[in-house]
């Protein structure tokens, strides 16, 4: 079968739809400050909306408590009560990075909370399909006595009626967007839901009080609060006469997930995964994070959470994608160094499989695009019977960053099934990916089989038939509710730094000064330099001396992914002021985002 794609978009030129550089304002006046706080700090906190000390004092002591959290009454009383009992507990994980950091968190803090049977199962994504599956609830051998999801199960309707049909009891902790019908389960805990608004009327969530902040917590950030709910409630019952374990031990992993599930950092988010950034830095990481924070070639003494998101996270993920998460959590559980590197190993060579993969398939993905360069199509559909479906969401990553348009990829469900497709969608600012896809199957009921995801990412299935008539829907639905102004892509930067800033103390305090991340994004400057000298390095990449044009500082910087293309001698660059570790001495280097001529 031919490869197969809807109408792309395509600009002319190796830049695909090439970014307009647009300066963030401010969102208010910075105030109270201390002088050690570089002034071009404080602006840059204020355009995220930070504009005092307090709004980026990440202390634990600030995270908001597990009462802002709705549903943990009843997951509480029934955890208590198979903990007394003695029940066997199963952890029903996801197999991306936050379903296997927060199944790992699951175990760890329900063993330090007393519980003495607790084991975990995580599906796989080419046998049982995403969440608590019939599939996956059948599999368990032998059976449970309490199912507690992480990560999932907030449209596993059919299996939790499954489960509570064998006899097990289920709590679903989740932070996905609920659909039209909840699960019948026995607790339920998940920030996106407000069961007001889901017709629920059961009475285990009459008490279930959200609080808006908590929205943005990942699938490892709620088991993170259920178990601390879970501490207080065995606190009240006088469990803890030995002593109360200490529960903070975990926020390495609820680092790691957070970071990896590109949720938006917002205050609480930043207060976790600052303060399992600290236990890494400080020595004190599970010896999983440590082996992949040694694969990934980085050090644990100065990681920050870009490093999570890039060079941790995607070793974990690989083994979702490619093979099995067990691998992945049992790295993140055992606490014996040499086995942690034995599993980290294994990890990094399916992830060295799984880029040589994605290579292939983004490749694949641009030319089947390049011959559509004169349709302008807002959604994008992309389907290769050859593609692997555990990769097909990079893909649309890699699309959407070069197109700017929402991009879905499909690819058969498995080598054995490919009358079925499963698809990966990522979107841009504006267009709410999970919400379109539902008014997809509202309006021609049947043709998605099953969906999820939230605003930026979305998961679904279809039958391959129908593949068409999905990617007309798609662009059409894009057509309908993406602002004509929103397809231009954009890169917004913090402005020009002022002459003599672009120096290595400065380049410190940006690194120590985040954790930036999605919605509170890594500082990018942008200002005019001369080209003093540049020479190609590796395939594709530039190293180059910039000089200030202002006070004739020459500046060392590298550029990546630019193929054969020179610099010109005059240019506009966006960057990153990052610090360059060599050999034990550091100094400043800026890291091009993106260039343009300059007269």
């Amino acid at each position: 079968m031919a490869p197969v794609a809807s109408l792309a978009f395509l600009a002319q030129g190796a830049a695909l739809n090439a970014p307009e550089l647009r300066r963030r304002t401010l969102q208010g006046e910075p105030s109270g400050w201390d002088a050690t706080v570089h002034p071009v700090l404080q602006r840059i906190y204020a355009a995220r909306g930070a504009l005092q000390p307090s709004d980026v004092e990440h202390r634990l002591q600030r995270m908001l408590p597990p009462q802002s959290l709705g549903g943990l009454e009843a997951a509480t009383a029934l955890l208590a009560e198979a903990i007394r009992d003695d029940w066997s507990i199963l952890v029903a994980g996801d197999y991306d990075c936050d379903g296997a950091t927060g199944t790992a968190v699951a175990v760890r803090g329900l063993r330090m909370l007393g519980a003495k049977r607790v084991g975990y199962a995580v599906p796989n994504r080419f046998v049982h399909g995403y969440g608590l599956t019939p599939a996956l609830v059948d599999s368990l051998q032998p059976r449970p006595q309490l199912v507690v999801t992480v990560d999932n199960g907030v449209a596993s309707v059919a299996g939790v009626a499954r489960a509570q049909a064998l006899g097990m009891r289920v709590i679903v902790t989740d932070h996905h967007l609920p659909g039209e019908q909840l699960p019948a389960c026995d607790a339920l805990v998940n920030p996106n839901v407000n069961p007001g608004e889901c017709g629920q009327e059961r009475p285990l969530f009459d008490a279930c009080v959200q609080d808006a902040r908590m929205k943005n917590l990942a699938g490892v950030g709620v088991m993170f609060y259920l178990l601390l709910a879970l501490r207080a409630k065995l606190r009240g019952d006088g469990a803890f006469a030995k002593g109360e374990p200490d529960l903070s031990v975990l926020l390495d992993l609820v680092a790691l997930g957070t970071v990896a599930d590109l949720v938006p950092l917002d205050f609480n988010n930043r207060v976790l995964v600052e303060a399992g950034l600290r236990r890494i830095r400080g020595g004190k990481a599970c010896a999983g994070i440590a082996a992949l924070i040694e694969c990934g070639k980085r050090s644990a003494a100065t990681l920050c959470a870009s490093d999570l998101g890039y060079a941790v996270g995607p070793r974990l993920n690989a083994a979702g994608r490619l093979e099995d998460m067990q691998l992945g959590v049992e790295c993140l559980l055992t606490d014996d160094a040499a086995q942690a590197r034995r599993y980290a190993m294994q990890l990094d060579e399916i992830n060295r499989e799984r880029r040589d993969l994605q290579a292939s398939m983004v490749a694949e993905a641009e030319a089947m695009t390049a011959g559509l360069r004169d349709i302008d199509a807002v959604g994008v559909a992309l389907y290769e019977p050859s593609w692997h479906a555990g990769v097909v969401g990079l893909v649309a990553s890699k699309l959407k960053e070069r197109l700017h348009r929402p991009v879905i990829s499909f690819a058969p469900a498995s080598e054995d099934d490919t009358a079925s497709l499963r698809g990966s969608g990522r979107s841009i600012s504006g267009f709410h990916l999970r919400d379109a896809l539902a008014m997809i199957d509202a309006r021609q009921p049947g043709l998605i089989e099953r969906f999820g995801g939230h605003a930026m990412a979305a998961g679904l299935s279809l039958r391959t038939e129908d593949f068409p008539r999905f990617a007309a829907a798609f662009d059409a639905a894009a057509r309908e509710l993406i602002a004509p102004e929103r397809l231009q892509a954009a890169l917004y930067t913090d402005g020009e730094l002022p002459v003599g800033s672009l120096s290595l103390e400065l380049a410190r305090q940006l690194r120590e000064a985040g954790p930036w991340g999605q919605a509170f994004p890594e500082p990018v400057f942008d200002n005019l330099f001369e080209c003093a000298h540049w020479k190609p390095m590796g395939e594709g990449h530039w190293r180059l001396n910039l000089r200030d044009p202002r006070d004739g500082s020459v500046h060392d910087a590298v550029m990546f992914n630019v193929g054969s293309a020179a610099p010109p001698p005059r240019l506009r660059a966006a960057y990153e002021l990052v610090v360059n570790d060599w050999q034990g001495r550091e100094s400043p280097r800026l890291l091009l985002r993106h260039v343009e001529p300059s007269d």
